[in-house]
């Protein structure tokens, strides 16, 4: 399947179900759940028949003999898991379009945790009672349908990408809500890259896991950097999770990709399923920010938060209906503290942060100071606005690295100003802005190889790409696209080095003249990478494009205002005659 076809089946897929969603007696922040779970449906179907034949090969082959194993022990060995006959998706899908579909789909995933007691209680399975209205009860069957569409010879990297998309997509439709599942998979892959997580034997935590986006994306990453399939099973993840339906997402967000892990649900602040301290080679995580109800004596005594520094009131602090208890100000340094802590000897980590916390006072400050000065921390971004589901203000990426060499000074990158426009409200990083965000990082830790080998990837595209057209789109890169990828890499790094680029990056001295001493220990990438005032940073090409978007959301909100003066209009004559 093609990148276009894939882009078509998601699109199609989610617009089908979509449009569904009107009819079922289910809250929009609750329709994910029964949706996500007949796409797992339908993997697991696919999965298993691709494996059947040869599953039914081997039991005819020992059957009766010294060897003979039982056709569920074999399913297990060959695809992970027995699909047992009721939750074929062709017996679903074939049964009669009435009401008692939604059984048949409970028994289904009833069945399927029964004969696999690692899936125990990871499936939905009462809520499909509310996806058979009594004014439509053959609605059930129609989503059953959408997702046959699947064809029959899907990869798990397909399944896992619809997965995504159709997380995302719930994100976005919830709104600030679904930014407590959901960190945008652009985001995520830029973490990632910069990390650089390498296989084998390693440990992967994730305090904060949502719906298991940074496990995937440190798995996808490995298998396009040539990982083994046996190095990739000797990865595992850990995740840390409080809202149960969110642990049910990752879990099956972990089976869909094939990845290796556990997913615990607890409250990170007060409970430790890891013995997380000195434990793991790679920490990533995306928590909630500003918590401000996290008890001080319930943390105090935790070396996970102790090690830098509980934060701390000036005055104590107490919140109505805990007790008079003293709490924190708010808890973004205990998850920073936390991060720094979970590592071993060689562990790196990155996490996404409120700003604020890149020049918080107070207590914070000496964490901060203490941390700046003990030489864990990396590197610092700051990330464009509008970026977040639930964030529309520019975020910070932290990144610790323990076995760094260059522990007196620090990278800045200011990221805010690229981007790609996803729509009015939203942002995301494209592919290619990953890469060129990332090879900075390759660069300054001295791999120009990697530098040469990106501008080599993409004067092969710029060779293979059709010719200019107007508009650009995901799927067709044009020539000038990519030629505009290689400028951007020679203009800011012209003899495939690191250096410093007033705007975007500066490696900054811990102490000497305007080093982050004298900035008053500040994280913050805006003091210390400058601004370009004498032009923009834009090609012509670029400037165009922009400017054609603004004027599609100008029209986009000139054509709203005349709707609106419509409805105005003729609430007015409703009312007066």
């Amino acid at each position: 399947m093609t990148d276009q076809e894939l882009k078509k089946l998601k699109d199609d897929l989610w617009h089908s179900a979509d449009v569904l969603r009107s009819g079922a007696h289910l809250a929009a922040n609750k329709y994910g759940q029964p949706i996500l779970g007949l796409i797992f449906l339908r993997y697991a179907d696919i999965l298993f028949k691709q494996h059947k034949k040869e599953i039914m090969s081997e039991y005819e082959a020992h059957k009766g003999g010294r060897a003979e194993k039982t056709i569920k022990e074999i399913s297990i060995e060959k695809c992970g898991f027995y699909l047992p006959e009721c939750a074929y998706y062709d017996f679903i899908n074939d049964s009669p379009d009435d009401a008692n579909k939604a059984t048949l789909v409970k028994d289904a995933m009833q069945a399927i945790e029964d004969e696999n007691p690692f899936m125990e209680g990871v499936l939905p399975k009462e809520v499909y009672a509310q996806l058979v209205p009594e004014e439509e009860p053959e609605l059930l069957s129609r989503i059953v349908r959408v997702f046959k569409d699947i064809p029959e010879n899907s990869t798990i990297d397909i399944f896992g990408q619809i997965y995504e998309y159709f997380l995302g997509n719930f994100a976005l439709a919830e709104g600030k809500d679904g930014g407590a599942f959901y960190t945008p998979a652009s985001v995520v892959q830029y973490m990632v890259e910069v990390i650089n997580p390498e296989t084998g034997d390693k440990k992967f935590l994730d305090p904060a896991c949502g719906s298991g986006g940074m496990f995937v994306q440190a798995a996808r990453y490995m298998h396009n950097h040539n990982a083994s399939s046996d190095d990739l099973m000797k990865f595992r993840c850990y995740g840390v999770e409080k809202e149960p339906d969110t642990v049910k997402l990752a879990k099956m967000n972990l089976l869909l990709n094939n990845v290796r892990g556990e997913i615990t649900e607890a409250n990170s602040f007060y409970s430790d399923p890891y013995d997380a301290v000195g434990q793991f080679d790679y920490v990533m995580a995306n928590p909630p920010f500003n918590v401000d109800e996290v008890v001080v004596e319930k943390v105090l005594s935790d070396e996970r938060f102790n090690t830098y520094g509980v934060p701390r009131n000036k005055t104590k602090s107490t919140k109505k209906g805990s007790d008079k208890k003293e709490t924190v100000p708010n808890a973004n340094y205990l998850w920073i503290g936390y991060f720094a802590t979970a590592l071993n000897e060689n562990g790196r980590a990155g996490l996404v942060m409120a700003n604020s916390a890149s020049d918080a006072s107070g207590s914070e400050y000496e964490i901060r100071k203490k941390m700046i000065e003990d030489g864990i921390i990396s590197q610092m971004v700051t990330l464009p606005s509008n970026m977040f589901t639930s964030v529309t203000l520019p975020a910070t990426l932290w990144f610790f690295d323990k076995a760094r060499t260059k522990k007196d000074e620090i990278l800045f990158i200011d990221a805010r100003n690229i981007f790609t426009q996803v729509d009015r409200a939203h942002r995301k990083f494209s592919e290619e802005q990953i890469k060129n965000l990332g090879i900075i990082t390759k660069l300054y830790n001295g791999d120009e190889e990697a530098f040469k080998a990106l501008v080599q990837e993409y004067k092969e595209k710029l060779i293979e790409a059709p010719c200019d057209q107007h508009e650009l789109s995901d799927d067709l890169k044009t020539k000038e696209y990519w030629q505009e990828q290689i400028d951007w890499l020679a203009d800011k790094f012209p003899d495939g080095v690191y250096r410093d680029v007033t705007g975007l990056c500066k490696a900054v001295k811990i102490d000497g003249e305007d080093g982050i001493v004298d900035q008053e220990y500040s994280l913050n990438a805006g003091r210390y990478v400058g601004v370009v005032i004498e032009d923009d940073g834009l090609s012509e090409r670029e400037f165009e494009r922009i400017m054609l978007k603004t004027n599609e959301e100008l029209n986009e909100l000139n054509n709203e205002a005349k709707k609106l003066e419509l409805d105005i209009q003729e609430s007015i004559n409703i009312l007066f005659g």
